[in-house]
């Protein structure tokens, strides 16, 4: 366990060279990796999405391709085609840029939903189907994709179910004054990015995803977690609360969260930190609570704010 923390905050350190001043928004990202699940990001163009994804597969040494998504983008765009062989006969498989261990979905919400929705074996399946032919995706495999806000014109609004399929949405917010003056210097003469060096290989970080699995997490604490989740299910402002993936998702994220901070145990306080980013992307709000301007963060913040949180105990004692 000591080695997974270790190696993981010399990959977050390695990706702050060029992510200045994020450094939770950074290991929100890490800790997804970690969880061998797929990140959404949104915010407002400029604020660094594609460069985080950049850097964080620099620093794995993993193959990186980018897809950036646009209204006229079809499905066999992401996943691949097969094209006839004159002189072979025979039909070839000519992969998507889909077939990499970390993959930009860049700007995902401007494509259409048919093609938004090209993601969603790729994601949960970690495979593609072209032509009845089934293709496994390499491992470690990780979607990081990148969405403008909702409001503005020219999108279409991810259906419940992909959204489902991430286990992380965050923002990465503009940087303080003073960061951005840090950003300015460092790239006076180049990008910082361009020098960024490997720090952990492939089987380095599929052995990290195994060892944040046996992370011991209290009966204690699963029942906290399944309470929040089954609160959001219950809430009156909520008309859709999260199914049991969200509960998996948070398991698997505090478990990772711990391993981050250097334990191998998962407190409450994990569980806490992470409600918001795992929960509030899976939740539909009822008619009237979207009419009142409720939004599903301030109603997870509510949910847990309302639940007591349970007591510590020492391992295998009742």
């Amino acid at each position: 366990m000591e080695r997974t923390h270790t190696v993981a905050e010399l990959v977050m350190s390695n990706v702050e060279k060029v992510i200045v001043g994020k450094h939770e928004e950074v290991e929100l990202a890490i800790l997804a990796l970690l969880c061998q699940g797929h990140l959404l990001i949104e915010d407002v163009p400029g604020t660094g999405k594609t460069v985080l994804a950049k850097s964080i597969a620099r620093s794995l040494g993993c193959s990186f391709r980018r897809i950036q998504f646009t209204p006229d983008l079809l499905p066999s765009d992401v996943t691949g085609v097969s094209v006839y062989n004159q002189k072979t006969a025979e039909f070839e498989f000519r992969q998507g840029p889909v077939i990499a261990q970390i993959v930009l979905a860049d700007e995902i919400n401007r494509a259409t939903p048919r093609t938004q929705s090209a993601l969603l074996e790729s994601m949960e399946e970690r495979q593609v189907t072209v032509d009845g032919v089934t293709y496994r995706l390499p491992t470690p495999f990780m979607v990081m994709a990148t969405q403008n806000p909702i409001e503005y014109e020219g999108t279409f609004p991810l259906p419940e179910a992909q959204l489902d399929r991430f286990l992380l949405r965050m923002s990465i917010g503009y940087p303080s004054t003073a960061n951005e003056i840090v950003i300015l210097d460092r790239q006076q003469h180049a990008h910082p990015i361009d020098s960024l060096s490997q720090v952990v290989d492939a089987p380095e970080l599929l052995s990290m995803q195994e060892a944040v699995k046996r992370v011991y997490v209290d009966p204690l604490v699963k029942q906290y977690i399944v309470a929040i989740v089954d609160a959001t299910r219950r809430h009156p402002d909520i008309y859709l609360g999260s199914s049991p993936r969200g509960s998996l998702a948070l398991y698997r994220t505090a478990q990772a969260r711990a391993t981050l901070r250097g334990r191998d145990y998962v407190l409450p306080d994990d569980v806490k930190a992470l409600a918001e980013v795992v929960l509030a992307h899976r939740l539909i709000l009822s008619p009237a609570a979207r009419l009142k301007n409720v939004s599903t963060k301030a109603t997870v913040a509510e949910v847990v704010s309302a639940l007591p949180v349970p007591g510590a105990r020492v391992r295998g004692v009742a």
